[in-house]
């Protein structure tokens, strides 16, 4: 993919298909590195399927053969020296304590480290395309901490759905006011 936060995309998406009510992306920037963990309450993975699931020919997808979500991170992280894990906790074996954690390391002084992108689109796309879902974003660097907590915005909200225009607008806005400030 050409930026990170097409990768969180795809990631948080798989979230929203194992029916995660919570979704939590970490973005790290420290030193020489960019650490990116996506962390779900979703039904998780068997261990059997934790084996494959960097495989781009092992998917759960019906509509075709491949699965490239996770390959493609992979690649893209060892490819600037990185690395990629996933740990998971499938639901029949831990049904109090469920859920999938995905964590790749890039190092972003490497010529083929991918930009991180555009992760206020990302956001609101992700909001935007599933109100019911909570998410919880943070982005550190060394002069800037960012974050968007959809429960905080929900109490606030008391009924109006995260998917109305106004409220996308603002979420927008507040993301794009941090990374300013």
């Amino acid at each position: 993919m050409k930026e990170i936060s097409l990768n969180i995309l795809d990631i948080a998406e798989n979230s929203v298909k194992a029916g995660a009510t919570l979704t939590e992306i970490s973005v790290l920037e420290e030193n020489d590195t960019i650490t990116l963990v996506i962390k779900d309450n979703g039904s998780g993975m068997t261990d059997e399927v934790l084996k494959t699931v960097t495989n781009p020919f092992y998917t759960t997808r019906t509509t075709r053969k491949v699965g490239m979500g996770l390959p493609l991170l992979k690649l893209e992280a060892e490819m600037t020296e990185g690395s990629l894990t996933v740990e998971s906790k499938h639901i029949s074996e831990y049904p109090n304590n469920h859920g999938t954690v995905v964590t790749a390391v890039f190092y972003k002084n490497h010529i083929d480290c991918t930009p991180l992108g555009d992760v206020v689109s990302t956001m609101t796309t992700l909001i935007q395309g599933h109100p019911d879902i909570d998410f919880l974003f943070v982005h550190k660097t060394e002069s800037v901490e960012v974050c968007l907590d959809t429960r905080e915005i929900r109490e606030v909200l008391e009924g109006v759905p995260l998917d109305t225009y106004e409220v996308i607008k603002w979420i927008k806005e507040f993301l794009n006011e941090q990374y300013i400030n």
